[in-house]
């Protein structure tokens, strides 16, 4: 078993370095996860989908109180540039005019293949960056897993809950709730 040192990942500004370089294109689908270039798989209708909906329920639910980004750059620490499908992020657009964001009220990751390397990677990685509300949109067992109060330290978040069809979750930043049924592709 190899030792992974920093010579091996790359910093975040190393990654928007290899866009710039044209190595990578703006438009590839790959994140920057604790220093390492993941690609992502393409997606099929029900991960749109899941998206679209997520995207439409926080937006209600928020009235312009935050800002919502759909599959953008959020900058944790300097070897994480996750694209989470939903992020609300503090502030106005205007805040993000000329840096990607390395705060969020709530992130939001739809997944079905990707459900280990969103429960244990990104988990910790939206941990360590104080994220207190994280949502895990799963489509494989048609539920939404919550995790709260990050522990910082130990890049973990401390209260895991799973929402069912029919459940409300309550989205502190807004105090209010969403249906999970209003999640999930084919139960609204």
């Amino acid at each position: 078993m190899t030792q992974e040192t920093d010579a091996t990942r790359y910093t975040v500004q190393e990654y928007f370095d290899l866009v710039t370089q044209g190595i990578l294109q703006a438009d590839d689908r790959v994140e920057l996860l604790e220093g390492i270039i993941v690609a992502e798989p393409p997606m099929d209708p029900p991960h749109a989908s899941g998206i679209t909906r997520v995207d439409t329920a926080i937006r209600k639910l928020l009235g312009g109180r935050a800002v919502v980004r759909v599959q953008q750059p959020f900058i944790v620490g300097g070897y994480s540039v996750p694209e989470p499908d939903v992020a609300v992020v503090p502030g106005t657009e205007a805040d993000y005019d000329t840096q990607h964001p390395t705060q969020a009220l709530l992130i939001v990751e739809v997944a079905a293949s990707s459900l280990p390397q969103d429960r244990l990677t990104k988990s910790r990685i939206y941990a360590a960056a104080q994220v207190p509300e994280y949502w895990l949109v799963n489509l494989r067992d048609r539920c939404v897993e919550v995790f709260r109060d990050p522990d910082v330290a130990n890049r973990v978040y401390r209260a895991r809950h799973v929402a069912q069809p029919g459940d409300d979750i309550a989205l502190a930043a807004a105090e209010a709730s969403v249906r999970v049924s209003d999640l999930l592709p084919g139960l609204a």
